[in-house]
């Protein structure tokens, strides 16, 4: 798995703006097409998606980093995003982060199921969204009943 240097502090907010163009390939073993989205594009994406979260949540984050990285863990390769920290309703008045939690956005797995460049801007923001509620301590049950999982 190749992860990109697109690490960044989730209170870091880029403003770039995003090329357009997205190719159309054929799907290797499926029967349909898979959008290809150059990777600042993408990253493009994920930093909107970011900046969409309510700033009454995103100042609440610290000591969080987000990753876009190429393809998910070998063991769950259809996986579109990933939480690994401590939610923030686990931790006690004692609890001391050393390492920043991350969260992980993967570019091919949301590419994959995706038909259409409005298709990717949609999953990347349910992505960025479910994994930050993750770190609030929201699990999938309710992520779900909410429409981000």
């Amino acid at each position: 798995m190749r992860a990109r240097s697109v690490v960044r502090t989730v209170r870091n907010r880029l403003s770039i703006e995003v090329d357009a163009a997205a190719l159309q390939t054929e799907r290797p073993g499926h029967n349909g097409l898979m959008i290809e989205m150059p990777d600042d594009d993408f990253d493009v994406l994920v930093d909107r998606a970011f900046a969409r979260i309510p700033s009454a949540l995103t100042d609440l984050l610290d000591n969080v980093v987000l990753f876009v990285e190429d393809d998910a863990p070998a063991h769950d390769p259809d996986l579109l995003g990933l939480y690994e920290g401590v939610p923030l309703t686990e931790c006690g008045d004692t609890y001391s982060r050393s390492l920043p939690d991350r969260i992980f956005v993967y570019r091919r797995p949301i590419l994959a199921i995706c038909e259409s460049e409005e298709d990717v801007v949609g999953e990347v923001g349910i992505t960025v969204a479910h994994e930050i509620a993750h770190h609030f301590g929201i699990d999938d049950e309710r992520l779900h009943d909410l429409g981000y999982a």
